[in-house]
């Protein structure tokens, strides 16, 4: 299916996203942090990226700001997650280039509607 880029700091976190997207069918990549995350798109070329709001070295934002800034990289779509959920902080995920938002705790089927949704395949296509 897809190849799909997860940048999350929380280990945990991180495995259940990758578990559900693997099962899914999709190619998964993993980083902890987002230095490792921006590193690892440049070199992978993800076709979505699932990016936590919160992490060490960069933030989801910085991450996400750069990508759409690189115009040498193959544009992604963003996933971004957060407990953030104050409409400000929806507005700037946008303004800095989120294609979508998921706030934190989530529901693993949201997630894989989300990233279903993004990646435009038909929702009957991905599984739990």
């Amino acid at each position: 299916m897809a190849r799909i880029l997860i940048v999350e700091d929380d280990e945990d976190v991180r495995a259940l996203i990758a578990h559900k997207l693997r099962r899914a069918g999709h190619d998964v990549s993993e980083a902890g942090d987002g230095e490792q995350g921006l590193a690892a798109a440049r070199a992978w070329a993800p076709e979505l990226m699932v990016l936590d709001w919160m992490m060490p070295k960069l933030t989801g934002i910085e991450v996400c700001a750069q990508i759409r800034a690189d115009t040498s990289v193959p544009q992604p779509r963003i996933l971004l997650l957060t407990a953030k959920s104050q409409e400000r902080d929806i507005a700037l995920a946008m303004q800095s280039g989120a294609d979508a938002y998921l706030i934190k705790p989530f529901r693993a089927n949201d997630l894989l509607e989300r990233v279903t949704a993004l990646l435009g395949v038909p929702s009957g296509r991905a599984t739990a």
